[in-house]
């Protein structure tokens, strides 16, 4: 027999089955250190050493990897309008051997003739031989101010491993990024005049209270932030990712401060660490704004400073390394990592207080001739960076509210039909009754008894007795009894 109850238990077990196929769920060991978070749609793919048999890739992410010294080529199809970017991550896990200097990646975009398309993306470790996820990108731009690499046809991606030989020599696993720019409906802006605006780094943002965050393990799962203070904890040797909408004449103002500790160092062991927190900052297309070096910790409050130029599509032109990748709107990262040789000041973990700045107004951005989503920051965008949540978790939130809904949805659909079947069948049968009337012999207009029947009383007793809707089992027989 189908009850009320029975419906609201069953949808109550669909509606847990769903949020359960979509948590997220990997576990892991409690002391060990979270790695790099592929993207979920990333497409496993195997670079090879020669153009000949180089694997062809399209707009979208890939995982790879590499072994010291190894380059791989992936084939490349572009049109004559679009400018193209491809970048390139290596995640070592965090107890890998580097090398300062001298362990990086190297990537590049070339044409069919071999000519390399623009600056080469060069990043190295410089954080005390912490292992942490680097990254760069290489682009083919289109421009009247270009000769090179301007027709369409097929291009290949380079990414190499240099290293020295006393490196670790496990194989880094890499996450390759393509996305594409369209052209402009009209001239492209020129490049920003020398002393348009002030490279003065300012104070940063104190007012306000704090929210707490948790940073993510990479691009993919980037806590988004606003501008304001943050507070979240990180643990040495680990890495922590955030992500902030920046706007076409925004400059974005970042301070990542480790905090102070009373806990010393213990014996024999140096109350120093040289290259203790880093901050390294990327724009939308992944490609390294700032890398500054690590700075120094010796158990006072230490914060990391960057500050950038202001998004503006002319600062292409630029040949300053930290104006050029400031060239579109979008989700700007920022990687906070924490060398491991800081354990020996903080137990377990650390609190990290990261304060967000956008200095100026939002402009008005450039008309592309297609929509550039990845270049452009909406409504939206600003909205989830006051949450602190990845995009990927708001998706995930929104999917279980989706749930709820159809969940409520469902189950008054049921009830709404369930009522109506109830109405329909007691109306037949006061049809039925009133056509036949009550059987001969039948006391007080009772149908005759059939035998081994209970009587009508036997039967709803409980019910008279004031248990009322919704109480007692209403389980079918032989069905199994809930469990608590």
């Amino acid at each position: 027999m189908v009850t009320r109850r029975t419906i609201r238990r069953g949808l109550a077990g669909s509606v847990a089955l769903g949020v359960l196929a979509v948590l997220p769920g990997v576990a892991t060991a409690a002391d060990a250190l979270p790695t790099y978070a592929p993207a979920p749609d990333a497409k496993p793919v195997e670079g090879k050493t020669s153009t000949g048999d180089a694997p062809k890739i399209d707009p979208g992410t890939y995982t790879d990897s590499l072994k010291r010294g190894e380059k791989k080529l992936y084939a490349l199809e572009l049109d004559g309008s679009s400018t193209a970017y491809v970048s390139a991550v290596a995640a070592p896990a965090p107890d890998t051997k580097v090398e300062d200097y001298t362990d990086g990646l190297t990537v590049s975009v070339q044409d069919s003739n071999g000519a390399t398309c623009g600056p080469d993306g060069d990043v190295r470790f410089h954080g005390g031989k912490t292992a942490y996820p680097i990254g760069d990108y290489a682009s083919r731009r289109i421009g009247s101010d270009l000769s090179e690499c301007q027709q369409a046809g097929p291009y290949y991606a380079v990414v190499e491993r240099p290293g020295d030989a006393t490196s670790g020599p496990d194989s880094w696993p890499v996450e390759l990024h393509y996305v594409t720019e369209p052209r402009l409906t009209g001239a492209a802006p020129a490049e920003p005049g020398k002393g348009s605006w002030s490279s003065a780094t300012p104070a940063p943002p104190t007012e306000g209270k704090q929210k707490t965050v948790k940073g993510g393990t990479s691009f993919n799962d980037a806590a988004s932030v606003g501008e304001g203070q943050w507070k979240d904890r990180i643990r040495p040797g680990e890495t922590r990712f955030y992500r902030v909408p920046v706007d076409w004449g925004q400059q974005l103002n970042v301070s990542a401060e480790l905090s102070s500790t009373a806990r010393k160092p213990g014996t024999g062991i140096s109350s120093f660490v040289p290259e203790a927190l880093g901050l390294t900052a990327y724009n939308p297309a992944r490609g390294l704004v700032s890398d500054e070096s690590f700075k120094a910790y010796e158990g006072k409050q230490t914060p990391v400073r960057l500050f950038t130029a202001p998004v503006d599509y002319g600062n292409r032109f630029s040949d300053d390394d930290a104006v050029s990748p400031m060239r579109f709107a979008g989700w700007y990262y920022l990687e906070v990592s924490l060398n491991p040789d800081a354990a020996q000041f903080f137990k377990k973990d650390a609190d990290l207080t990261l304060r967000v700045g956008l200095k100026g107004a939002a402009k008005p951005g450039p008309q592309y001739a297609e929509p550039a989503t990845a270049f452009s920051v909406t409504s939206e965008d600003r909205g989830l960076a006051e949450t602190g949540r990845a995009a990927s978790e708001a998706e995930r939130s929104g999917h279980l509210r989706t749930v709820g809904y159809a969940g409520i949805g469902i189950g008054a659909a049921l009830l709404a039909g369930l009522g109506v079947w109830t109405a329909r069948a007691r109306r037949k049968a006061a049809i039925t009754m009133a056509a036949t009337g009550p059987a001969a012999g039948a006391p007080g207009g009772q149908g005759a008894q059939i035998p081994g029947q209970q009587p009508y009383g036997a039967q709803n007793g409980a019910q008279d007795a004031g248990q009322g809707f919704g109480q007692g089992s209403g389980r079918a027989p032989g069905s199994r009894p809930p469990q608590s």
